[in-house]
C-alpha cells in the first residue's frame, strides 16, 4: 500500500508526485529546481515556520528585551505583542537623564566675565614718565568703573605725590604703613591696604616718604622684584591691580613694570605727549627682555582730548595709526568736572555720574 505517500499532499494541500523528492526539499530548505516547478513551495516555507515557531519563541523573547528595535521584529513570530511594547518604554525614560549632564558647563568660571579675554587676575601698570597726562585720574576713575561692574580692584599708589590716595578719600594721617613700608622695611602689602567708600574698591597708600625709595633701592637686593613678591601675597584677593607711576622711569617704575603684565599708556592729545611715549617704549622693551618677558603695551588711552583744536586731532590719529586696535576708541574729554572730582575724595562715577567723563 502506498499510504505514506499522501502525508506530504495532505500537509502542503497539493499533489506531490515523488516522496523522495519532498524529503530532500525539507534538508535543503527549498532549493532552486523544486522552486522552479512549483510556487506553492513559497507557502510550505510559511506554514512550517508557524508550526516551528512555538519552541524557539522562547530563546527570541530575551533578545528582544534588551534590544528595543527587535520588539517590533518579535511580535509577528509570537502573540505577545503587549510584552514587547512594555519593554520599550523602559530605556526611553533613561535618555533624558544622560542630557542633563551637559547642563553643568553654563556654570563657567570667572574667565569670561575679563573684557578682553585676558584671564583674572590682571596687573596693569598705568605709566607715562610725562607728567600731566592723566595718570592718577585714569588709574582711579578706571578703578571705581571696575568697582562698581562688581570686580575686586586694589590700586596701588607709586607717586611719592599721592594724589591717587587722596583722590579716593583716604587721608595721609589715618593709615600707618604705606607702600614705602611695603618696598623697603618688608611689610605686608596685606597690612597697607585700605577700604575706600566704594565697595570692592581698595587703595595702597602712598606718602611723601616715597619720594626717598629711588636712592634707598640702589643698593639693595633684587630691589627690581621687591614689589612683584609683595603683590603675589594678595593677587588671589582681588581681579583687577592697578599701578599708579611716577611721573619717571626710576627704580620704583621699574617694580611696577617688573610686577605688571600689561602697561596702560594715558596719552594726552598734544606734541609732548609723542615724545615721551617714545622713551617709555624703550623702558618697556628693556624690562620685558631682562626681566618680564610677558610685559606688553596692552592698552593706551587718550586723554584731555578737545575737540575744538586740529592738533587734538591730529595726535590722535597719529596714535591710532602706529599702534592700531591697542588704542581705546573712546577718547577722555577735557573736561572741568574730572578735576573737581579729586578735591572730593570721590572717583568721578561717584561725584558726577552724568558727565561726558564719567560716561566716557
Amino acid at each position: 500500500m502506498s499510504a505514506p505517500a499522501p502525508a506530504p499532499d495532505a500537509v502542503t494541500g497539493t499533489s506531490m508526485p515523488e516522496a523522495e523528492e519532498s524529503e530532500d526539499s525539507d534538508e535543503s530548505v527549498g532549493p532552486a529546481e523544486d522552486g522552479a516547478d512549483d510556487v506553492d513551495p513559497s507557502s510550505v516555507l510559511d506554514e512550517p515556520a508557524e508550526t516551528a515557531a512555538t519552541p524557539p519563541s522562547a530563546p527570541a523573547e530575551p533578545e528582544a528585551a534588551p534590544q528595543a528595535t527587535t520588539a517590533t521584529a518579535a511580535a509577528p513570530d509570537g502573540q505577545e505583542p503587549p510584552t514587547a511594547e512594555t519593554t520599550t518604554p523602559e530605556p526611553v525614560p533613561a535618555e533624558p537623564v544622560e542630557d542633563e549632564a551637559p547642563a553643568k558647563p553654563a556654570e563657567s568660571g570667572r574667565a569670561p566675565q575679563a573684557a578682553s579675554g585676558n584671564p583674572l587676575p590682571r596687573i596693569l601698570a598705568v605709566a607715562n614718565q610725562k607728567g600731566g597726562v592723566g595718570k592718577t585720574t585714569t588709574s582711579v576713575n578706571l578703578g571705581a568703573a571696575l568697582a562698581e561692574l562688581g570686580f575686586r580692584v586694589l590700586v596701588l599708589d607709586l607717586d611719592p605725590q599721592g594724589n591717587a590716595t587722596t583722590g579716593m578719600g583716604i587721608d595721609a594721617r589715618n593709615f600707618e604703613l604705606s607702600m614705602y613700608d611695603v618696598l623697603m622695611r618688608e611689610a605686608s602689602l596685606e597690612d597697607c591696604i585700605e577700604p575706600t567708600a566704594m565697595k570692592n574698591l581698595f587703595v595702597a597708600p602712598a606718602t611723601i616718604a616715597l619720594a626717598g625709595a629711588e636712592i634707598e633701592l640702589v643698593p639693595a637686593f633684587s630691589r627690581e622684584t621687591k614689589l612683584k613678591r609683595a603683590i603675589e601675597t594678595v593677587l588671589d584677593d582681588f581681579d583687577y591691580v592697578l599701578i599708579d607711576c611716577p611721573p619717571s622711569l626710576g627704580l620704583i617704575t621699574v617694580n611696577a613694570l617688573v610686577a605688571a603684565s600689561e602697561v596702560l599708556v594715558p596719552i594726552q592729545c598734544e606734541y609732548y605727549a609723542l615724545e615721551g611715549l617714545s622713551q617709555l617704549m624703550r623702558n618697556v622693551h628693556l624690562v620685558a627682555s631682562n626681566l618680564n618677558p610677558r610685559l606688553d603695551i596692552s592698552t593706551i588711552v587718550l586723554t584731555m582730548f578737545d575737540a575744538r583744536t586740529k592738533l587734538a586731532d591730529q595726535v590722535a590719529s597719529e596714535v591710532r595709526e602706529h599702534f592700531g586696535n591697542k588704542v581705546c576708541r573712546t577718547v577722555i574729554p577735557r573736561t572741568v568736572r574730572l578735576s573737581e572730582a579729586p578735591s572730593f575724595g570721590q572717583p568721578i562715577t561717584a561725584f558726577d555720574p552724568s558727565s561726558r567723563g564719567a560716561i566716557a
